[in-house]
């Protein structure tokens, strides 16, 4: 398998839960047999990434999160698709734990054989969005990464052979990023995400052309793989997905990001951008695959 043979490949990450909850759409799946179930649907729809948290929250009082629940959805999923591409959240820092303590899934995951991405949030960010008066909501919620924080989940992602998921949801995580890159200790594998915010949010760049624009210009030069993510909003409504299709990059979906109206599943939000895909003369890339053009090393 070469580069060429890729090139029209795009990698689709399913992002099936997060914190949404079924008051808000009653397909989401939130327990590990729903995970498995709605996790293969997806990989056999087109997805190549499988995102998914437990009930575990991630921004809180929670010190750490247990792999068990996860092992319970991922070993039905991998019996099935062994070339299925995994991973996990993790609990935000702050005075109540550590980060070997929030982050000691990860290791364990990777131990079990059931992890070859791992995740790393080189910054923080105040989540929630507007108060019923339209200003920022009257709360203190905070999802928290220090610098030294994320230099050890680089570290980690180095030692386990994971190929990190990168999260960037403002530019100054991206600057983080770069300086692992240009120190030559970005692991192998590494993907680096955009997430664009939404009126909703009140972080994040906007998913416009200029948005986009500003991260490709930091990124120019480096080579690195990227995709594109909408929080609360709809990444193929709003024009993104088509966006980055067009600008070599790569998309996430999924409940754990979706806004829109309505009650989609996984599936049908997955069906939307793979339309998308096709009419940019493109197909989705399978797990294999998205191994290979992100340089994912073998479990």
């Amino acid at each position: 398998m070469t580069a060429t043979d890729l090139t029209d490949a795009v990698i689709i990450e399913a992002a099936i839960n997060g914190a949404t909850p079924k008051s808000r759409n009653a397909t989401v799946p939130r327990t590990p047999p729903e995970i498995a179930e709605d996790g293969l649907r997806c990989l056999e729809a087109g997805a190549a990434i499988v995102h998914n948290h437990n009930d575990e929250p991630v921004v809180g009082d929670a010190p750490e999160h247990d792999p068990t629940p996860y092992l319970e959805a991922w070993d039905v999923i991998l019996a099935e698709r062994p070339d299925a591409l995994l991973y996990p959240t993790m609990p935000s820092g702050g005075p109540h734990t550590t980060f070997e303590r929030r982050y000691a899934h990860i290791p364990a995951l990777a131990e079990a054989g059931v992890l070859r991405i791992g995740l790393v949030d080189p910054g923080s960010v105040n989540v929630g969005g507007r108060g019923p008066d339209g200003r920022a909501a009257d709360i203190e919620a905070t999802y928290l990464n220090t610098f030294r924080d994320a230099r050890k989940m680089f570290d980690t992602c180095h030692r386990h052979n994971l190929g990190p998921s990168i999260s960037i949801f403002e530019p100054g995580f991206l600057r983080v990023a770069l300086a692992e890159h240009e120190a030559g200790s970005l692991p192998p594998g590494s993907l680096v995400k955009f997430y664009f915010g939404s009126e909703r949010t009140l972080s994040g760049l906007p998913p416009t052309p200029a948005g986009l624009e500003a991260y490709l210009d930091m990124l120019a030069g480096t080579g690195l793989p990227w995709s594109a993510a909408v929080r609360a909003g709809d990444v193929t409504a709003c024009g993104m997905s088509a966006l980055a299709i067009s600008r070599g990059g790569h998309v996430r979906i999924g409940l754990e990001d979706y806004a829109g109206p309505g009650e989609p599943s996984n599936v049908e939000l997955l069906q939307a951008l793979l339309d998308v895909i096709e009419q940019a003369g493109k197909r989705p890339a399978t797990p294999d695959e998205a191994a290979a053009i992100l340089g994912i090393p073998a479990r």
